[in-house]
């Protein structure tokens, strides 16, 4: 193997996939990551078996092979090799490789090819193609909502759904349900349900932007996104995702209009008074105003008004403002409108067909 590449479009490639390489492990190959070449195409490739990301990057490719190198410490050389300086790659006897980048000079041992994890290829050609823009701002709405605890393993993703030309993805930790809805170009006839680990939706978000396409596959339990010269291929979770729809309230048509940004700044303003053993933070709503307030033992209180677009019944109920926080800081618009109906049921945010959040309220302390 020699190459030669451009230091800051190898350095992204190896960051792209940095986040696969194995932290813990029994398998020491895990740490490694593989670099091989094909053609003027350099290919990088991590995996810790449940995840795998690989990237290409064009560089000059004067002799193909492949080896294995420890990835922590060769992201750390690459790093600190000179600026504006190409970096060429060869690959010795018994493993050895050489790294020359200006008057820099470096080896490094790696391990053979055979000893990695062999990575799937995409067998199913029944794919989907949607905007990258899309899945990033469905995925963005949701991820929030996944469940911590690996106790309830189904929740501890997003479900994905591709049914009657509708894109859904939902999240759940039992105290809060996240969906949001697209549908889908005509043409679509793929129709999938599955789970998707919390770590590849992560990964996922890192990788697409609000530019081009995403194809997604699906092979077995295993599910494949490309994203240009970026490929992130994921297991999914076994099991079966609880019936989310059955939790959603019905819309109300009494609902709150209210300016987003202000109702952000003060929910985190009270959210500075809230503690483990007092979380909830109390809104009282009444015709055209809403006052959001916590009062904390020992530390202090917080009152605020907002003026809303609001003319039922008066009323009162408590949140958990980090539960309202993580929605309201990635919704786009100017205003929402939040729906909530007693002290103890559910309060719905909702932004047409294209996404419901429901959260459940908590008693004031």
């Amino acid at each position: 193997m020699h190459f030669e590449i451009q230091k800051n479009d190898f350095l992204k490639g190896l960051q792209t996939v940095q986040n696969a390489i194995a932290q813990k492990n029994t398998l020491p190959i895990l740490a490694n990551l593989l670099l091989e070449t094909d053609k003027n195409t350099i290919k990088i490739i991590a995996t810790d078996l449940d995840i795998g990301i690989s990237s290409r990057i064009a560089g000059s490719v004067k002799e193909e092979g492949a080896i294995t190198v420890p990835a922590k410490k060769f992201l750390d050389i690459i790093k600190e090799l000179p600026e504006e300086e190409p970096v060429t790659i060869i690959l010795k006897k018994n493993n050895m490789m050489s790294i020359d980048c200006g008057k820099t000079h470096i080896k490094i041992i790696g391990l053979p090819k055979d000893e990695f994890p062999q990575i799937p290829e995409v067998k199913n050609k029944n794919q989907l193609t949607i905007p990258q823009k899309t899945l990033k701002t469905m995925l963005t709405m949701t991820i929030f909502a996944i469940s911590r605890d690996e106790t309830r393993y189904v929740l501890n993703g997003v479900l994905m759904s591709i049914h009657k030309k509708k894109i859904q993805i939902v999240a759940t930790d039992g105290r809060r349900l996240a969906v949001a809805s697209q549908q889908l170009p005509e043409g679509v006839t793929l129709e999938e349900k599955v789970i998707i680990p919390a770590k590849t939706v992560q990964e996922l978000t890192h990788v697409l932007t609000d530019e081009g396409n995403v194809a997604i596959a699906y092979s077995d339990n295993q599910i494949f996104f490309t994203v240009g010269d970026t490929q992130i291929i994921s297991r999914l979770i076994d099991g079966d995702y609880p019936n989310f729809e059955q939790v959603i309230p019905k819309e109300k048509e009494e609902k709150i209009k209210i300016p987003r940004d202000a109702f952000l700044s003060a929910t985190r303003r009270a959210h500075l008074f809230t503690n483990p053993e007092s979380l909830a933070v109390k809104l009282d709503v009444t015709k055209g105003r809403m006052i959001i307030s916590k009062n904390a033992p020992y530390i202090g209180e917080v009152k605020e008004e907002l003026t809303v677009g609001y003319s039922g019944k008066n009323m009162s109920i408590g949140f958990n403002p980090a539960y309202l926080i993580d929605v309201l800081k990635n919704l786009p618009d100017q205003d929402v409108w939040f729906e909530i109906d007693d002290a103890d049921k559910p309060g719905v945010l909702r932004k047409g067909d294209e996404y419901i959040y429901v959260v459940l309220p908590m008693q004031v302390v």
